[in-house]
């Protein structure tokens, strides 16, 4: 099936650049990576509102209005296949690289400075990788199959080739991706380095034991979540693979009007993706702070508040959307089944997990650069590492993310609608219920990028 391609700017490529040379640098105080780095968002309700409502109006307007199909055609095509002569010897150097990072982090986590921000285990995780990292999948291109370190030490290392219960198709991904990230929220990973260690030594423990017993093509595009965030987030980026496998440049955002997904299974692991990163940001507003005290006045085990946060959340937004599924066979009845429906158009949220996640990493990047060039250069110093403070317009960018990363997602699922539908009208009605969750999700990103970061509440 062909494949359309998207025409968005990566604006927040060359915002990345201005803000690192005008934000104004301060001392940080020690302690708390994410507290002593992260600054809360100075945004006006009046401007949250308005563009919330113009996403909501411009949505609708462009399901409805957007027709044109040589229009779209003109928006959507256009690929050059590009020629990289020493393609093998860059994977060389990239998979020595990740190993090279990966013992840095072992080591200085162990016998580094304990001082979070002067660490570099903690702030090359946190900073470097989970922020910068990973926004480079799906901003430039997914280079993590070539830097994963994981996947350089098992190709050295035998290959059981047992068979993967394919029944289990990718809930594991599913369940680790919650699970990494709530151990990231309620363990004091970027707190302690030995903790942050361990934590990677054991998650390199099950990577390597399961890689070496389904092979490494089986665990790192079935089972490991990790490898599947980016290479979902590598849907969104212009730099990707053709079908033959050689590297292409591409509009961005050109996969995420493609059949991508195999089943249900891998639809709901783009929801988890998408709802993740909201719930870190959720758990740190004053809301989650009430709602939290007020269980707990209930009664309620405040041992169980965050696993029961991560559940009930990914529950409600995965059950959005298959309603929305289920719906669209009623504004549009056709013959196409439900879970056909959401398959087809699930590739699209991606993009609006990618745009929050710039709302809500590119700051906390910025703030870290200077403590990650430090700690590099001085690995076992204890210094007194600078941070940048962000300008106070910055909330109008961490906007701008979460309204881009919508935008793209309208676009491809009104092309998505097009491929699957020969009617016109089928295909505009069809929309609608798919469009109306990316308003919910996009409202959700939008008021916590705006609510103020609290401590998290009932954690030691």
């Amino acid at each position: 099936m062909r494949r359309r391609a998207l025409v968005p700017g990566l604006r927040a490529v060359a915002v990345a650049s201005v803000l690192a040379a005008v934000a104004r640098p301060v001392l940080a105080h020690g302690g708390s990576l994410g507290g002593g780095a992260r600054e809360s968002l100075t945004v006006p309700t009046w401007l949250m509102l308005a563009t919330g409502g113009a996403a909501v109006g411009g949505s609708f307007l462009l399901a409805s209005f957007a027709t044109d199909r040589s229009a779209i055609d003109a928006l959507l095509d256009g690929r050059r296949t590009l020629r990289l002569p020493v393609e093998p010897a860059l994977r060389l150097v990239a998979g020595a690289l990740g190993v090279v990072v990966l013992l840095g982090v072992l080591v200085t986590g162990y016998v580094g400075p304990t001082d979070p921000l002067s660490n570099p285990a903690v702030v090359v995780v946190w900073g470097g990788w989970w922020a910068g990292f990973a926004m480079s999948t799906y901003l430039v291109g997914n280079t993590w199959p070539a830097v994963n370190p994981w996947r350089t030490v098992v190709s050295a290392l035998p290959d059981f080739g047992r068979s993967y219960r394919w029944r289990f198709g990718a809930w594991p991904s599913v369940a680790g991706l919650l699970a990494l990230v709530w151990i990231e929220v309620v363990s004091p990973l970027a707190d302690e380095p030995a903790v942050l260690a361990t934590t990677v030594l054991g998650y390199s423990a099950v990577t390597l034991a399961g890689a070496v017993v389904y092979g490494p093509e089986t665990w790192f595009s079935e089972v490991d979540p990790v490898a599947r965030v980016f290479r979902y987030y590598g849907a969104v980026a212009p730099f990707g693979r053709a079908e033959d496998g050689s590297p292409e440049l591409r509009p961005p955002g050109s996969a995420v009007s493609s059949d991508l997904l195999d089943g249900v299974d891998e639809v709901a692991f783009v929801v988890a993706l998408l709802w993740v990163t909201t719930f870190d940001g959720f758990v740190a507003t004053p809301a989650w702070r009430t709602v939290a005290r007020w269980l707990v006045g209930l009664g309620y085990p405040p041992a169980l508040l965050y696993p029961g946060a991560m559940l009930a959340g990914f529950a409600l937004f995965f059950g959005l959307y298959l309603l929305a599924a289920r719906l669209a066979r009623r504004t549009a009845p056709t013959y196409v089944a439900t879970a056909t429906l959401a398959r087809r158009f699930a590739p699209p949220l991606l993009a609006i997990a990618a745009g929050y996640h710039v709302a809500h990493f590119l700051g906390y990047f910025l703030s870290l650069t200077p403590a990650l060039l430090t700690a590099v250069t001085a690995p076992l110093a204890t210094v007194n590492p600078p941070l940048l403070v962000v300008p106070g317009w910055f909330g109008g960018v961490a906007i701008a993310g979460v309204l881009g990363g919508h935008l793209v997602a309208i676009l491809a699922a009104h092309a998505t609608a097009f491929d699957l539908f020969p009617g016109r009208l089928q295909a505009i009605r069809s929309q609608y219920p798919f469009i109306a969750v990316m308003v919910c999700y996009t409202m959700a990103s939008l008021w916590i990028v705006t609510r103020p970061d609290v401590p998290l509440p009932y954690l030691p």
